[in-house]
């Protein structure tokens, strides 16, 4: 677009704080660069909060907590949406495209659950820009990335580490061989996971963010709902001492990848990563997403995936476009009708069986992979030391997912079978 943006920003906390402290430290470069952006007003529920009277004064930025104040006020062109969740949200983002308003958020929930309806409304507003750079992986330019980098290109596979706290404490269990219990506290009492750790821990938070990419990757909307997701809560210390076996680790990885033509898997889960393989070096609360495709080969994207700044950065980037008149559209790219979701995938697996020790449990584990199809590469045990409580780990050659949760659900059966087994993709 052209001429000042005048913008209202919904929710001032870190991300928006962050947001209006980059445009002011960097109001004269952005001005060298075509881009003239003004938040004029701020919508809040606290209007008297210290910290936002501090981050505010010196500034003519209106403050108010009536969402009306900017969504009906014609001089707002652009509306800036960092409140969350998908009630409020959705009624401030749906309502500024109505009044054709440029919207940029960092909204995955609101994005990933509604994509259509957001699409179908900025068809109907074809002036309108949509922004959503910092909904996935904080300060990783991927959504930007995927809209514009890979357009001459074929991609086969979208795979991340997408979600800070699960590989903080992936790594952290791995690194000093602490239990899931005890690295889930360290994150909560540092901030970094919530009192109710779910939509980290049960892998809902990647699962949206794999929903964003898979659409920009392979042109498929893929409700969120329906992509098959498993979180990190069953990961114990033994499965780091047999990835380490492997040359591998574990990570929580959202995937989005071409099992032919017409089909793409996605699907959200632990997943047993080669140490050679750029994902298996990412440690801490870092994020990486790493793209496969025909021209390229392979693409990491590494990065701060969440916090003040990291976050803010992404939305002022989509600010620049935005007033340089870049942002790209349509903006969740194209729709590829012809692609279809296909989560019964191929590949090699991870099998954890916990078991009481004893005679033939070797030949009743082979028994049950042949009655799946399924062809056995490895069988990993470590050093026993209570019988009555045993690991023991097969490996598959490739093999469905389905044929290798029929072989589980028969093992969970068996009399020696403590618990239903784990499995793993093995990338």
């Amino acid at each position: 677009m052209s001429g000042p943006l005048r913008i209202g920003l919904f929710g001032c906390g870190t991300v928006g704080g962050g947001v209006v402290d980059i445009l002011t430290s960097r109001v004269g470069y952005l001005r060298s660069v075509g881009v003239d952006a003004t938040v004029a007003k701020v919508c809040v529920r606290n209007t008297k909060n210290p910290a936002l009277v501090a981050l505010l004064q010196g500034h003519a930025t209106t403050v108010s907590s009536n969402y009306d104040d900017i969504l009906e006020d014609p001089s707002i062109n652009c509306v800036i949406e960092l409140m969350g969740g998908v009630t409020d949200a959705k009624d401030v983002v749906f309502k500024a495209i109505a009044k054709n308003k440029h919207v940029i958020t960092a909204n995955k929930a609101l994005i990933a659950n509604f994509m259509p309806d957001i699409t179908a409304l900025l068809t109907a507003h074809p002036s309108v820009r949509f922004g959503y750079e910092a909904s996935v992986c904080g300060g990783i330019p991927i959504i930007h990335t995927l809209q514009s980098s890979y357009t001459g290109d074929g991609l086969t596979e979208i795979a991340g580490i997408m979600n800070g706290t699960t590989n903080y404490m992936l790594s952290k269990m791995e690194k000093e061989g602490a239990s899931y219990d005890a690295v889930l506290k360290e994150a909560q009492d540092l901030g970094f996971a919530e009192a109710n750790p779910s939509a980290d821990v049960d892998g809902f938070d990647v699962q949206a963010k794999i929903a964003i990419l898979a659409k920009l990757g392979f042109g498929v909307h893929v409700p969120p709902a329906t992509i098959p997701t498993t979180g990190i809560t069953r990961i114990k210390t033994v499965d780091f001492e047999y990835a380490k076996l492997m040359g591998a680790t574990i990570k929580l990885l959202g995937i989005a990848k071409a099992t032919s033509a017409d089909a793409v898997a996605v699907f959200v889960s632990p997943v047993i990563v080669p140490t050679t393989n750029v994902i298996g070096t990412v440690h801490g609360a870092s994020n990486i997403v790493n793209i496969v495709s025909a021209n390229c080969i392979n693409g990491a994207y590494v990065g701060q995936g969440a916090g003040r700044f990291p976050t803010a950065n992404s939305v002022v980037n989509d600010i620049v476009r935005l007033g340089q008149g870049v942002v790209p559209s349509p903006a969740f790219g194209s729709t590829r009708e012809q692609v279809k979701i296909e989560n019964d995938y191929a590949g090699r697996f991870y099998v954890r069986v916990r078991l009481n020790d004893g005679l033939g449990i070797v030949r009743s584990i082979g028994t049950h992979a042949e009655e799946a199809g399924i062809s056995i590469d490895s069988i990993l045990q470590l050093p026993i030391t209570d019988r009555n409580n045993v690991d023991t780990v097969v490996t598959t050659d490739v093999a469905k997912v389905s044929q290798v949760q029929r072989m589980c659900d028969a093992l969970a059966k068996l009399s020696f079978v403590q618990e239903p087994p784990l499995f793993l993709p093995i990338l």
